[in-house]
Parts: structure tokens; sequence; C-alpha cells
């Protein structure tokens, strides 16, 4: 695991220098194509350094311990650093394995939800309306942005039917 997270690593350093190129910039499509590769490899990048440091801690602090000499104040705390950078390293590892899952291919496009108010008149309309403030609001939660594409809406305030677009990272696989 610790190889294909540094081939990871080797891929985020050269896309940050491609992106970072004129000849790159001037070309749109190779340019958004990198930047979204580099969203793509920055968390699973920060959580590698992550765990590196916590092993060069342990490895230190192991290191400390094996070399003795230290009162046993100074010991204890070292033997607490040693603990807590293993325990540290264990849950970076975890994250690390579900940051390395592959990605759904549709996660990086938008949806297009459709609602209906169905047999029942004035009720199920207001009910499309209730049901557009849940996902409206979920979205913004999510900090996704949403966009009405069409609506008709009855005199109480609810929805025949509403079309709307939402945007943003994962929204396919969350909506689906």
């Amino acid at each position: 695991m610790i190889e294909k997270l540094q081939e990871v690593e080797n891929r985020f350093e050269e896309v940050n220098e491609l992106v970072c190129n004129p000849d790159i910039v001037s070309d749109q499509e190779k340019y958004t194509k990198l930047m979204r590769e580099l969203k793509h490899l920055t968390p699973v990048v920060e959580k590698f350094r992550e765990y590196k440091k916590a092993k060069q801690t342990e490895e230190e602090s192991r290191a400390m311990l094996d070399e003795g000499g230290m009162d046993a104040d100074f010991a204890q705390m070292v033997k607490e650093e040693f603990e807590q950078s293993r325990e540290d390293m264990e849950r970076i590892e975890e994250e690390l394995k579900v940051l390395l899952l592959p990605r759904d291919p549709n996660d990086d496009k938008n949806v297009i939800i459709e609602i209906r108010g169905g047999a029942g008149g004035e009720e199920s309309a207001l009910f499309a309306a209730d049901l557009y403030r849940m996902y409206t609001m979920y979205a913004d939660r999510r900090g996704w942005q949403t966009e009405v594409m069409s609506r008709s809406e009855t005199e109480l305030g609810g929805y025949k039917e509403i079309v709307f677009r939402v945007a943003g990272d994962r929204v396919y696989s969350r909506l689906k």
C-alpha cells in the first residue's frame, strides 16, 4: 500500500508542476482535466503525508526509548508519544484504504431531479414542494448548487411539477 501511495504522491507533484506550465494553462481542456485530477489526488496525498509524519514521530520515539538514559518522567512522555503515533498511524491507514477505493466515473456529473405532484390534487402538490425544499436544504448543507429549470406552481404554494439541477462534488453518487 505504501508503494501505491508513493506513486499517487509522485503523480500529485507531477500534475502540480504541469498545472503551472503556461502551455497547459492556455489549453483549457487539458488544464481542466489536470485540475480535476489534482482535486481527486489532494485528499489522498494530504492523508499520506499525515501518515508519514506520524510514522516519523513513532520511529523517533522508538529510537529514544531504545537509547535509554532518560529520567522517568521524560521516558513516560516519550512512551505516550510513541503510543499516540501508533494509534494515529492505524487510524490514518484505515482512512487511506477508504480514499484509495475506486471512484464512480459518474461522480463528476450533475443531477437533474424532477418532482411531480401525483394524484391527490393540492395535497400532493404541497408534498412535492416539501420534497423540493428537503432536496435543496440537503444540497445547501453539502455545498452544492441548485438551479430550477422549470416549475408549475399551484395557488397554495405547492408544485404540480418542478425540475431542478443539482451541481457539485460527488452529487451523482449521493443522489442516484
